[in-house]
């Protein structure tokens, strides 16, 4: 059959079922549409190394300039979820639960979802739409109504499957739009019947036309479903109350004073306006957060249970279908207890649980400390612009992912959190690091396994917060990296509550400083040299040294050609045995076969770094970087505590202009204000800390 030009007017039933066979409009599911949006472009789906294991990870998700950071696990356990969903599959008879430490970013992951469901929906050709019905006073039951909208934003396609009482008639009706058979029994995998309220008001224009569909569609309004984070429609949120103030009725709307002075049949369910509830408002293609949601009391939590089972809003025995994804959060704590009662059983059996773990990876924190400082510029009290310590961050992201690293007897929490970044932790592997995971995710006790435990993003926050308070940051008008750990201690004495707990956050606080004396001293050493990436070069010499020394032909000049896996240009170096064997003396390694199988080692990693990163530069490997810059400050000033001397003891000339020429590089080239840079070399002279 030929099909018919589309010149039907533009809010009418017939130009809807028009553009959805231009492909101009889009009739899906809500899972179908996140799977759509998430994995429609596969260039945009990467395969990615995490913990030694390979797994996904989604462009669309890492967009915006405050996006998801890590979440690896739970991003691939979501979207196996959405995708199970839109097959068909048992995920669409569940709820996606995220359970977790507080702070460690649930919340965050839902409102991000939503906001980019939201945009995604917005654009044209993702529309989604409902239908309407007009000129209610042709049926004289309806007093000043004039116009009823479906409350729970259903599909015109739904509509279109729902017109005739058979299936065949229906299927004849959206033939003569040009829908193939095998396309309409597409949409049939959609099917649900109307909502209580469509259907009844459908039923009585079909009985005032005599059954005349054609006239009974001239009365149908087609509009797009409004996007709104405020209203909660498309996207909603409702966040648990306390038990007195929390009702059904937030969640299934009530019935509607108003309606009733308007309405003459007590039967129409048209009297219940669902859209006083949370669900009605997300129940076309939406999303639906319910955050917390084993804190509601159990009548709320039997609601859950009865709409993710049954997919309904049920109301007096009225029925609306939903179309909804519902994702909810729950803190380990009280999902621990809310299992405990062996009757909510139900609820969880309807669960696809993810626990969702603190982000574990150094560098990926470090975006996230980030966000907790703030991306607008910082002022002091009195409106002076305030100035952040370069290493601020990094003593924050550092300090912070070490309270998240468990206990193990076979990884210290140094050796975890550099394996969890993908760097070098002397002799042991990611597969060590897989192993201990493996381990620590088989405890039946969730608090136990991988990145459970630590301080959250809010006590992250909090520690920022003490140091924007504080007299000395106001005064010197920088926030000081080494008063991280003044403000970190107070968090974890003030918030951290079980004693066992509290002992390891302050062992791993000591663990940080040792980092951040590192961090000061390659700050100090390419002070000292007048270039910021002294350190680095002198590594990286260092490595290829040792590289070099195999190499035929040195001569005995010992100059070694090689190419710079950065430039692709060759680079003269000359091999110093004795600089060699300085930094190996300071890595404590005495014996030739030590040395020699430490060089192995160094050369392996050399091959396999580089493979992946031209950039790679060895600073991860903190032994060799500090035994670098040992030997190069004693070799440089006749000793390391000479340095010390020459900055603490200014009396003379020639140490004044020494420290005014490492404050002037400190300030000029390296990021630093006259605060920090006077309080890293003191930080620097003093030896208090200094194993």
């Amino acid at each position: 059959m030929k099909k018919k030009e589309n010149t039907y007017p533009r809010k009418s039933f017939n130009h809807h079922l028009f553009e959805v066979f231009a492909n101009k409009r889009k009739f899906e599911n809500v899972y179908q549409a996140i799977t759509r949006m998430i994995l429609g472009d596969p260039k945009k789906i990467r395969k990615v190394s995490v913990n030694g294991r390979y797994t996904f990870d989604f462009d669309i998700l890492r967009q915006k300039s405050r996006h998801l950071i890590g979440m690896f696990d739970e991003l691939n356990s979501f979207v196996s979820y959405v995708k199970d969903a839109a097959e068909g599959g048992s995920s669409r008879e569940m709820a996606f639960v995220l359970i977790g430490e507080p702070g460690n970013g649930k919340t965050f992951f839902v409102d991000y979802l939503s906001k980019l469901y939201r945009e995604f929906v917005s654009k044209p050709e993702n529309m989604r739409y409902t239908f309407r019905f007009s000129n209610l006073s042709i049926l004289g039951r309806y007093g000043q109504i004039t116009s009823i909208e479906s409350q729970t934003f259903e599909d015109p396609l739904i509509l279109a499957m729902n017109l005739f009482e058979s299936k065949d008639k229906n299927v004849d009706y959206l033939l003569k739009f040009g829908f193939r058979k095998a396309q309409i029994e597409v949409f049939y995998q959609n099917y649900r019947p109307l909502g209580a309220c469509s259907d009844y008001v459908l039923s009585q224009f079909k009985e005032h036309f005599d059954n005349d569909i054609e006239k009974v569609l001239e009365n149908i309004e087609i509009v797009p479903i409004p996007i709104s984070e405020s209203r909660g429609t498309l996207t909603g949120k409702y966040a648990a109350k306390d038990k007195i103030t929390s009702s059904a009725i937030d969640l299934l709307g009530e019935e509607s004073i108003t309606r009733l002075l308007h309405i003459t049949d007590t039967d129409n369910p048209y009297r219940f306006d669902l859209r006083r509830g949370a669900l009605a408002r997300v129940a076309g293609g939406g999303i639906h957060f319910a955050d917390e949601i084993f804190k509601n009391k159990k009548d709320l939590v039997q609601v859950y249970l009865s709409v993710i089972q049954n997919r309904t809003v049920d109301v007096e025995g009225f029925k609306w279908p939903l179309d909804t994804l519902i994702i909810a959060t729950s803190n380990n704590d009280e999902f621990a207890r809310f299992i405990e009662e062996k009757e909510e059983a139900p609820i969880v059996d309807r669960c696809r649980i993810s626990y969702m773990a603190h982000n574990t990876n150094y560098i990926l924190q470090e975006q996230l400390t980030n966000y907790a400082l703030g991306s607008i510029e910082k002022t002091t009290f009195t409106g002076a612009k305030l100035h952040i310590d370069p290493n601020l961050n990094h003593a924050l992201s550092t300090t912070t992912i070490l309270t998240r690293m468990p206990l193990s007897n076979k990884l210290n929490p140094l050796e975890m959190m550099k394996l969890s970044a993908g760097e070098v932790a002397g002799e042991k592997s990611l597969k060590t690091l897989s192993e201990v995971i493996d381990q620590l995710n088989a405890e039946p006790d969730i608090t136990k396994r991988f990145g459970q435990k630590g301080l959250g993003h809010r006590n992250l926050g909090r520690c920022i917060q003490i140091l924007l308070e504080s007299s000395e940051t106001q005064e010197g008008k920088c926030m000081y990296a080494g008063d991280v750990f003044m403000a970190m201690e107070k968090i974890i004495l003030d918030y951290v509550h079980e004693p066992d707990y509290r002992v390891k956050y302050l062992n791993d606080l000591k663990l940080g400083k040792t980092l951040y004396r590192k961090d000061v001293m390659t700050t100090i050493f390419n002070a000292y040299m007048d270039e910021p990436d002294a350190i680095e070069k002198d590594v990286l010499n260092y490595v290829n040294m040792i590289i070099g020394l195999d190499a035929k032909n040195l001569g005995t000049n010992k100059i070694w050609t090689y190419r710079d896996p950065q430039t692709n240009k060759l680079v003269p170096l000359k091999i110093d045995e004795s600089f060699i064997n300085s930094v190996e003396s300071r890595l404590g390694l005495k014996t030739k076969e030590q040395k020699m199988s430490y060089r192995t080692t160094i050369s392996k990693i050399y091959g396999q770094k580089m493979m992946q990163d031209t950039s790679y530069n060895f600073m991860d490997n903190n032994d060799l970087v500090k035994a670098v810059t040992d030997v190069r400050l004693k070799s440089d000033v006749a000793g390391a505590g000479s340095l010390v001397g020459a900055l603490s003891n200014r009396t003379n000339e020639e140490n004044q202009k020494l420290f005014n020429r490492m404050l002037n590089t400190m300030q000029n080239k390296l990021g630093y204000c006259e605060t920090c840079a006077l309080k890293t070399i003191e930080y620097f002279c003093s030896q208090d800390d200094v194993s």
